[in-house]
């Protein structure tokens, strides 16, 4: 390997670090502020990335996902990536917090985490710390909305998604958005409308999700680099409980195991083109 991608700490919390000289290896760290997912680094389209070297990257069991999802794609081979995995108690959902890891700051992919000892890696590193404490809110928010009438929840989405400025923060921060090519970048013809207004924003972030069903490793990196905050975390959530109810698929660090846009079945149930 010629680049190690792990973390190290920074002016603000830690952050992303790119070690190619042994020595400086001293400087990684892995604790709970290291919320980062490394592995969009590892996108074939970042060749500034690659032209550093073969890869070693660092990686949760959540995260470890999303290597999976490159391999099960193509996006990368394998045997072209040293992966290093740790084990985790749970990261906060704000890196940059001097707050220890609680139910009120810990990130909501945390609580019920059944990833926690890597299995994708090369090597594991680290004693198994106690699990996360609970406290995730998403899950309630969606029942919250499912709940609403569609009038309450169309007007819920049409505040949120107003807001969005469109700067792909979102796109840029997902391991699973590898196109050479975005949908939203195509102008012959053009797709989705570039500029933020509801009517852009809403066939961007309704593509978008509909591009990750069944393949977002839930790392919750859009939602985190959204400059607004908007909670994009729940349209992915969502879709991931409808993927495992309609297909009972759940996302996996298993780059053999499809994911159910790659898939069919005889069998698959069908009643939603019905």
């Amino acid at each position: 390997m010629q680049v190690v991608i792990g973390w190290e700490e920074g002016p603000r919390g830690v952050r992303p670090a790119f070690v190619t000289d042994p020595a400086s290896a001293r400087g990684l760290v892995f604790d709970e502020r290291c919320t980062q997912n490394l592995v969009p680094y590892l996108s074939p389209r970042r060749t500034h990335v690659a032209r550093l070297g073969r890869p070693a990257v660092v990686v949760k069991g959540c995260d470890a996902r999303a290597v999976a999802g490159l391999v099960r794609e193509t996006q990368l081979k394998r045997e072209d990536v040293v992966v290093i995995g740790v084990r985790c108690g749970g990261v906060v959902a704000d890196p940059t917090s001097l707050e220890a890891l609680s139910p009120a700051t810990v990130s909501d992919r945390c609580p019920g985490c059944t990833a926690r000892e890597p299995h994708l890696a090369d090597h594991v590193v680290g004693e198994m710390p106690p699990p996360p404490p609970a406290g995730s809110r998403r899950d309630a928010r969606i029942a919250e909305l499912e709940k609403m009438e569609p009038a309450a929840r169309w007007a819920f989405w049409q505040e949120e998604l107003g807001r969005c400025v469109r700067c792909h923060a979102c796109r840029e921060a997902c391991p699973m958005c590898f196109c050479e090519r975005c949908v939203a970048d195509k102008t012959q013809p053009q797709w989705v409308e570039s500029s933020p207004h509801p009517r852009g924003n809403f066939a961007w972030h309704v593509t978008r999700a509909l591009h990750q069903a069944g393949r977002c490793i839930d790392c919750g990196e859009c939602e985190r680099a959204c400059p607004v905050d908007i909670p994009l975390g729940l349209l992915n959530r969502k879709l991931a409980q409808v993927a495992s109810e309609q297909f009972g698929h759940v996302p996996t660090d298993d780059p053999a195991v499809p994911s159910p846009v790659g898939a069919f079945k005889k069998d698959d149930p069908q009643e939603f083109i019905l």
